[in-house]
């Protein structure tokens, strides 16, 4: 009955050695580099801001038959309405007949009632028997408000980040920590502007959970490098921080297996609502687990060459 105590199944073999730090610089260069580029990303095209921060009118509709976003599109021309974007919404074979058509902002109501005619004008022509299920509106002033708290919600997050980790560890795993989620971050949003993923209201979430997922890998590998900084009092801080990733490698990879793959079946049968959502947590996943042992181990150990051991030994 041995062989029930053993795991049945491990990502790399017990007691390895790989030498991480030696692609540090290398880890660095290219977190650097994809880094900038999502910034400059940001800048230019942009994020697809949702309707939640650009403000506008959105419709749930629902076709009696498969939708036909070609004809919609052209009907919604016809009719005035040039501007407007169509998408399906609703999962399985709800999705072939779920159609969220967002519609700009408007200057007023009355030009907003206008817009809403106009698009059940084009629902007449293109597809009779569509019924609209839901309207809802979003000023332009509630969405620069909903914009702004997002940002300075992802603000908030990295500073009490900060105090957590500078209160738990020395300020050298804060600060390593804080900086890689930085970087992490800046990768999700470059990610966010390739893909064309919606910016909004549950995109923020989602951003906000992977920093809550890297912040938790990262602390299991400080935990351990603090533990290692006990029991290996002469060891190199280069060696000890790769015999600390290894030690921790099999969990690290077991954790962000499982919450990959039960995410996977969101991003890819979830409907519109939750694909966003998903396709970030996954992304997230992947950059987060690799920064915490190419970008965060590093930068601890730059940042730790005068690093007194002998107080981070006796840290709790």
């Amino acid at each position: 009955m041995n062989f029930l105590m053993k795991p049945m199944f491990r990502f790399v073999p017990d007691g390895t050695r790989i030498r991480f730090m030696n692609g540090r610089f290398a880890g660095l260069i290219v977190s650097a580099v994809l880094s900038s580029a999502s910034i400059i990303l940001f800048f230019y095209p942009g994020l697809n801001l949702g309707l939640d921060f650009r403000g506008g009118v959105v419709l749930q509709i629902e076709t009696p038959q498969k939708a036909n976003f070609s004809a919609l599109r052209a009907a919604l021309a016809k009719a005035g309405s040039s501007d407007a974007g169509l998408q399906s919404f609703g999962a399985g074979a709800a999705a072939d007949h779920g159609v969220l058509i967002s519609l700009e902002s408007r200057q007023n109501a009355a030009q907003t009632q206008t817009a809403i005619a106009q698009v059940e004008t084009a629902l007449a022509s293109a597809a009779p028997g569509a019924t609209i299920l839901q309207t809802q509106a979003i000023g332009a002033s509630v969405s620069s408000q909903l914009f702004t708290q997002g940002l300075e919600a992802l603000g908030l997050s990295f500073v009490m980040i900060l105090a957590y980790i500078w209160f738990r560890f020395e300020w050298q795993f804060a600060v390593g920590a804080v900086a890689t989620l930085i970087l992490d971050t800046t990768k999700t949003i470059g990610f966010m502007v390739v893909t064309r993923i919606q910016f909004d209201l549950v995109t923020i979430a989602a951003i906000l959970t992977v920093i809550g997922y890297s912040t938790n890998d990262k602390v299991v590998v400080y935990d351990r490098v603090r533990e290692n900084l006990r029991k290996y009092k002469t060891m190199k801080l280069r060696e000890l921080i790769d015999l600390s990733i290894n030690e921790t490698l099999n969990r690290t990879l077991g954790t962000s297996g499982t919450v990959f793959l039960a995410a996977l079946p969101l991003a890819l049968f979830g409907g519109s609502t939750l694909a966003g959502f998903a396709w970030i947590m996954l992304f997230g996943i992947v950059v987060g687990t690799s920064s915490s042992i190419f970008i965060a181990a590093p930068i601890l150990l730059f940042l730790s060459k005068h690093l007194r051991r002998a107080a981070m030994a006796t840290k709790k």
